[in-house]
């Protein structure tokens, strides 16, 4: 990781979060164990669902954090490719289906450039 930009995640870093906001620290939390939990879904499949998720949102902490606790669960590398694989997709799928923005707009400026 650029250090520069994105600096190595420390105990200090979080002792300073809970300091300063004791209360939304813990509920935050007590909410991620809540849902990393096994419950209808596995862990193991919902660290691989994180690992996705956290490509798309692109934040390098949520990467480097979710793809160790996949590994953890459980997760094979393949599977946790996999699911980056997956997470392109759907980035690259988004842009596709919300091209019909742009078509939609285009035609609405023919159609009044056109008279309509």
């Amino acid at each position: 990781m650029d250090h520069s930009m994105y600096p190595e995640t420390s105990r200090e870093s979080r002792d300073k979060l809970r300091e300063l906001a004791p209360e939304p620290y813990a509920a935050f939390r007590a909410f991620g164990q809540k849902v990393f939990a096994n419950g209808a879904l596995p862990s193991k499949t919902k660290q691989l669902i994180a690992v996705a998720v956290a490509h798309v949102t692109q934040c390098p902490y949520c990467i480097r954090g979710h793809t160790e606790l996949a590994l953890q669960a459980g997760a094979s590398q393949q599977e946790i490719v996999e699911a980056i694989w997956v997470a392109a997709e759907m980035r690259a799928g988004a842009a596709y289906a919300h091209a019909n923005l742009a078509i939609d707009t285009m035609n609405r400026v023919a159609g009044k450039q056109a008279g309509g």
